[in-house]
């Protein structure tokens, strides 16, 4: 292997690509070319993971595959051709989805770098947020024809992928109905409705369950959806007023033609899905389609149903059918089966040229990933002509730091939860962990990434979840939950791991920055200095204003009415006395002097405890002494 010939690449970073493990998210048109990158760069322990299975149109670009490997797994056959360029890799694929719950942040925390080479939105966001809960590099890429873009995602150094794309916006409807959106559900309805009155009958029937009692005719349905539904929209007068109104067709109409065109046989190869069919053509297309789906359908147990995949033949035939049909109907240009696939499957146009480049910069980004150059690391889009400065490649000029607003990577406090996820309760996570361990009062959790309210502050909302266990609502090894409690303003990201304690082991335990864990209104201590045994013993007091030899403590203060300590002097010792906060619950009401003595010890032989309530009265910004009151 050349790259691994000593001088190709520096010796520190050939030792780092030795021993990194990397972690490909998509085996795709980028994903190929990355995994076949990183075997020809030196990098021997990878894995990678894709649900889908591989299709003729994916041939074209993935050149990892071949037409004997249509149909099987994405993630396999391209490991098995990636150590065809070097059998020394070790490789491991998993045909799955990256959204399960098995690949949660324990999962991730194993690579140095994730590298993202996905073709959605959903799964982009899912892999963008366990990263920055791991804290692992992940370089997100993707392309658009000859456009393409490679960025860094780290955590508390760049911007994440919420934040750089925002929430999805919509498909737009190009058909005329918009105009009323629920227009086609009724017109469907009322025309199953005429029907069922003229039978005696008022019950409403839906679309799918009137099709299983005419038992799926094809020209039952093509009447209901191409001239029922399309009358019913002709009487909304309001609707055509400035456009054209379509033009309604019945299943007889195109019978006795469609059956003259059947004497021409559609060629079952690449220059079917190029060709515009016409009306008639498709109408047989769409006869056809159905009767398949309809033999798939009878296969099915019963209650289940047909699931739309647009590298299913018959659906697909089904699909484009009936858009052209109903484009012919609207006076809308007809497409190819091939465009029709791009636009129903959601594809964005991909070209091998510019898939390769972006994989080369996502290899050599992670080349400076693993080096630590990060400063470095500055995202970078691949354009179709040059630009102003005769770039193709244009970096951008700074890395942009992470919102800190934003609800994904803003700073907030974390924590690690280890617990038995498959013996505590929800209303032991509650009580037990959040409001007695973490400091929340009344808090309302969710699960990241979902609309699964886990806990919730209103009462009587969520006690249906009380009694069930973690593992019930899908709290599993590596998932995150959002913990808010608006009472005390105090946000926490909760990262659980599951964990089988011993016998005599407590069922959970927490990770935590201690100083994190408390509601932005108590007082917070920037810094403590520790006094060391041969420090002086104090000798400050309020009348004199001596130099105080205590320890010196920083207080930022809110709220002082509510905020209490507890200081440790001894006149005869050196000050080793330490700083505790007392709850909310157990402060008094106080007047205005700036320190007032709270309580004296009960015991003289020990070290006077004394607690002082602090008020929000200005302090001399040049003194950070803590003041203490003697004793008396």
């Amino acid at each position: 292997m050349a790259a691994q010939i000593a001088g190709v690449f520096e010796t520190g970073l050939q030792e780092k690509i030795a021993k990194s493990k990397v972690l490909v998210v998509g085996a795709g048109g980028i994903g190929c070319e990355i995994l076949k990158n990183l075997v020809l760069s030196g990098f021997l322990d990878i894995e990678i993971i894709d649900l889908d299975t591989i299709d003729v149109s994916n041939l074209n670009r993935q050149f990892l595959f071949h037409k004997e490997h249509v149909g099987k797994s994405k993630a396999n056959v391209a490991r098995e051709s990636a150590l065809s360029f070097n059998p020394n890799a070790k490789i491991k694929a998993y045909h799955d989805s990256i959204t399960t719950n098995d690949y949660g942040v324990d999962f991730f925390q194993k690579f140095s770098v994730v590298l993202n080479a996905l073709d959605n939105r959903a799964a982009r966001n899912h892999v963008n947020r366990l990263c920055l809960t791991a804290n692992i590099p992940l370089i997100e890429s993707g392309t658009a024809g000859y456009n393409g873009q490679v960025e860094l995602i780290k955590r508390g150094l760049t911007q994440c992928y919420d934040q750089l794309f925002g929430e999805s916006n919509a498909d737009e409807d190009v058909s005329p109905d918009t105009a009323d959106p629920e227009a086609g559900e009724k017109a469907g309805e009322e025309a199953l409705a005429k029907e069922a009155n003229k039978e005696g009958n008022v019950d409403r029937v839906n679309t799918r369950t009137w099709a299983q009692q005419c038992d799926f005719d094809p020209a039952k349905i093509f009447n209901k959806l191409f001239f029922d539904d399309i009358k019913y929209l002709l009487s909304m007068s309001d609707l055509w007023k400035t456009r054209k109104p379509p033009m309604p067709v019945k299943w007889e109409s195109l019978e006795e033609t469609a059956a003259e065109g059947a004497k021409e046989e559609i060629a079952e190869n690449a220059q079917r899905d190029q060709k515009v069919l016409s009306m008639f053509e498709s109408a047989k297309v769409y006869a056809e389609s159905v009767g398949a789906l309809k033999d798939l359908f009878a296969k099915l147990p019963e209650g289940d149903h047909l699931t739309w995949d647009k590298d299913d033949k018959h659906a697909m035939d089904f699909v484009a059918a009936c858009a052209n049909i109903r484009a012919e109907i609207f006076g809308i240009a007809r497409k190819s089966r091939f465009d029709i696939k791009s636009m129903a499957g959601n594809i964005i146009p991909a070209i091998a040229t510019t898939n390769a480049i972006t994989a080369g910069l996502v290899v050599m980004m992670a080349f400076r990933v693993l080096k630590e150059e990060y400063s470095k690391c500055n995202s970078v889009y691949v354009r179709l002509g040059l630009n102003g400065r005769n770039q193709l490649f244009v970096p951008e000029s700074a890395i942009v730091a992470p919102n800190p607003k934003c609800y994904v990577c803003g700073a907030k406090p974390e924590v690690v939860l280890r617990v038995d996820t498959k013996n505590v309760t929800i209303r032991e996570l509650r009580d037990d962990i959040l409001i007695k361990t973490l400091n929340m009062v009344s808090p309302d959790v969710i699960l990241d990434g979902t609309s699964v309210i886990v806990i919730s502050s209103e009462e009587g909302e969520t006690d249906s979840n009380n009694e069930k266990k973690l593992v019930e609502l899908n709290i599993v090894n590596g998932c995150v939950l959002k913990a808010d409690d608006f009472l005390q303003n105090y946000e926490l990201t909760i990262t659980v791991l599951h964990k089988d304690p011993g016998r005599e082991e407590a069922p959970f335990d927490i990770v935590a920055d201690p100083d994190s864990l408390k509601p932005k209104e108590l007082v917070e201590v920037d810094k403590v200095t520790e006094a060391t045994d041969d420090q002086q013993p104090s000798t400050s007091s309020a009348q004199n204003g001596g130099p105080s030899h205590a320890k010196k403590a920083r207080i930022a203060v809110e709220d002082s009415d509510d905020d209490m300590y507890i200081v440790d002097d001894d006149e005869e010792k050196p000050s080793t006395s330490g700083i505790s906060i007392a709850s909310p619950s157990e402060a008094a009401a106080g007047n205005s002097s700036v320190l007032e003595k709270r309580k004296h010890a009960q015991d003289t032989d020990a070290p006077a405890c004394k607690k002082v309530k602090v008020t929000a009265e200005p302090q001399d910004e040049e003194s950070d002494d803590l003041i203490i009151i003697p004793d008396e």
